[in-house]
Formats: C-alpha cells, structure tokens, sequence
C-alpha cells in the first residue's frame, strides 16, 4: 500500500507522517517513509537527525545507480521504520517532481520499492503544480492533513482537484481529511458537507505534539517514558486502522475556489446561533490577531 500525505504548509504533515508511520509499524507493517520536501526534515520525529538525501547522494555518484546501496540511501527510524529524504532542487531552479521521480528510480533499481507493506510520501506545502503532485503518480491513497482554519481548508480543496485529475489515469481515491492540533471541527464539518469526502481523525490541541517536532521523537517514544501521552498515540493507532482496513476512499469534487471562500467566509463571519464560538485555531492564526 502507497499513501501519500499532502496538507497547508506548516499545517504538521510531517509529525503526522512519522507518527502514522510508526502507528503502521506498531501493528507489525514493515514502513517506508520517503520525504518530498527540500527541507529534507520529514523523517527528522523517526530519525533525530537530517539524513543524507537520494538526490545528494546521486550527485555525488553522478547518477551511477550502480555505485549506490540501499545503506547509503536508506536510514532506520524509531520502531524500525526505514526513511528516505527525496530532496530537492535548488531553490529557484529544478522541479521537485523529477526528484520525486529519480527517488522511486532509484529505490526500484535497489528491489528495494516492493519490499515494503507500506511506502508513505510526505509531500511539502499546497499543490501548486503537477511536479509537486508527482507522488500521487505512485500513491493508492492520499491522505490531506488540516486544521479548522480557511487557509487549510482551502489548500485542501485544492489538493482535492489534484486527487481528482490523477484519479482519471490512476488508481488513486482520497482516503479522507486528518484534523490535527484543531480545538474544534466546525468549518471542517461544513467543508465535508459540501464537498463529501470521510474525516479519519480530528486530533485536539494537544502541545505535545508540537513539542514532539522539536524534540525529534514520535509521540510512540516519547510515552515511553510518559504513559499519560498513551492517548494521543491512540489517535494515529485509530488512523492507521482504518488504512490497514483498506477505506474505498473517494474520488472528491473540489468546490470551486469562489464558492469555496463564500461557505467559509460566510459561516466564520456569521455563525449559527448554535455553533461554536470562533477562536483563533493555530499559531498562524494567533500571529494574525
């Protein structure tokens, strides 16, 4: 099974990533997950550190896929995930779906692409072109992680329309949305209203999960030596379930982008009388107040 893993940037799709992945290898998977950023920090939760990446690796090679080993390129994380770092091109220069693309190439030419239960994408930012939407070429699932803030909502809408182009040529459903770190699921709930897709989680404020990025250890290992954080890891355990359960997913159709910043303009400025009381929802938002 291949997921990939898209989201707002600085939405928290990399700390969901290596939580998943290793929720996945809880329940006995053997976990691939690639990172699809230049930043090259994706598998940073798994690994603690920044692991050399495929593509910094080939340039030193000179792309003699020959002359490289799967130990060269491939690192193992916490629970025995193992961890890739695409990386990418420089800034302003290169596509980072031809990175995404030399990755799979390579872990191919080292048998080493089929060797897995699971391969996870942990794909940078928004979708802003169809090099970054290059994992979806390989992916079963893709699985959008956002808060309850517009801005999140909106990239997932447009993550929604890249699932649905590439699910004209390939095999490919949304498995569903992922809240994370998000005190309530008002407008998350009125998004999935109008453009239906499944909600697999909605995760709570829970700072730990933030203080799980800075200290570079999943959730999983950091209840090892504080139980009282067993409930957290619960919720990306529930997730991977329902991965393992192999969902139908659905083929979304994204809302237009107007019609989009109408329902969610509207109902943040003019609530329901029962709907909850509208609070800043994330950093960015506190940031913005």
């Amino acid at each position: 099974m291949r997921l990939a893993v898209y989201g707002k940037g600085g939405i928290g799709k990399s700390t969901t990533s290596c939580n998943i992945s290793t929720a996945l290898a809880k329940r006995g998977k053997k976990v691939l997950q690639i990172g699809c950023d230049p930043k090259h920090d994706s598998t940073f939760t798994l690994t603690g550190f920044l692991i050399p990446t495929i593509i910094d690796t080939l340039q030193e090679k000179n792309f003699h896929y020959e002359d490289i080993w799967p130990e060269d390129v491939i690192y193992k994380g916490y629970a025995g995930v193992d961890c890739v770092e695409a990386g990418g091109p420089p800034a302003g220069a290169g596509c980072g779906g031809y990175v995404v693309g030399e990755t799979v190439k390579l872990l191919k030419e080292l048998n080493a692409f089929d060797e897995y239960d699971v391969i996870l994408f942990d794909v940078l930012g928004d979708v802003v072109c169809g090099g970054f939407a290059a994992p979806l070429n390989y992916a079963d699932y893709c699985l959008i992680v956002t808060d309850n803030g517009f801005d999140a909502l909106f990239a997932a809408n447009r993550i929604a329309a890249s699932v649905r182009e590439k699910a004209r040529t390939h095999p490919l459903r949304l498995a569903g949305l992922i809240g994370n770190r998000t005190s309530k699921r008002d407008l998350i709930e009125k998004y999935v209203e109008h453009v239906p897709m499944p909600v697999l989680e909605v995760l709570p404020l829970i700072e730990d999960i933030r203080v799980s990025r800075v200290k570079g250890k999943t959730l999983f290992e950091m209840s090892e030596t504080d139980p009282m954080l067993d409930y957290v890891c619960d919720y990306y355990l529930n997730i991977a379930d329902q991965i393992l359960a192999m969902p139908e997913g659905v083929v979304p159709s994204e809302a237009q982008d107007r019609d989009l910043f109408s329902l969610l303009s509207d109902y943040y400025l003019n609530p329901p009388a029962d709907a909850p009381v509208q609070q800043a929802d994330s950093e960015l938002e506190l940031m913005m107040v």
